[in-house]
């Protein structure tokens, strides 16, 4: 099934709608959370592109790095810090066109130029967060929100 995950073409949106019903066959009866953080983060580097794409989790008051595609990550992220800290912490998606100005950025990789991060919610507590960098400005936009608001809400970690 891994092997179908891959898109070519279309516009975004339908590019999400494509991928989106696959990724929740590949991962829908799979109860390891790892193995499934690591087909969506390859899943969504392969399909778009993007810098970067992981997940960090919740462990012991702080963030913890997760399955990832992509260069070097910081390891661990404090409640409230950077745009992953701060996503944990406020529990919404947070889209950053421009990195440089988001107060407290945490660089990790000077490539990167904007990020979305949307928390991973359950049981009315964050559990973990989906990260996605871009070595290009205004990557991001509402459909990116949307549909890995989606994902995320849906997928069995």
């Amino acid at each position: 099934m891994a092997e179908n995950l891959i898109i070519n073409g279309g516009n975004k949106q339908e590019m999400y709608e494509t991928l989106l019903p696959q990724l929740l066959s590949l991962t829908t009866g799979e109860t390891d959370t790892v193995a499934n953080m690591a087909n969506v983060a390859a899943a969504l580097k392969q399909t778009f592109d993007f810098f970067w794409v992981g997940f960090y989790r919740v462990k012991e008051e702080m963030l913890v790095l997760a399955p990832f595609q992509g260069p070097l990550a910081c390891t661990r992220i404090r409640y409230g810090k950077g745009v992953c800290g701060t996503a944990w912490k406020e529990a919404r998606t947070i889209v950053v066109p421009d990195v440089e100005q988001f107060p407290g950025h945490i660089a990790c990789s000077s490539d990167s130029r904007s990020e979305i991060v949307v928390p991973v919610v359950r049981g009315g507590k964050v559990v973990a967060v989906l990260d996605i960098d871009s070595d290009k400005l205004n990557e991001f936009d509402e459909v990116d929100a949307e549909y890995l608001e989606k994902l995320c809400a849906s997928l069995p970690i």
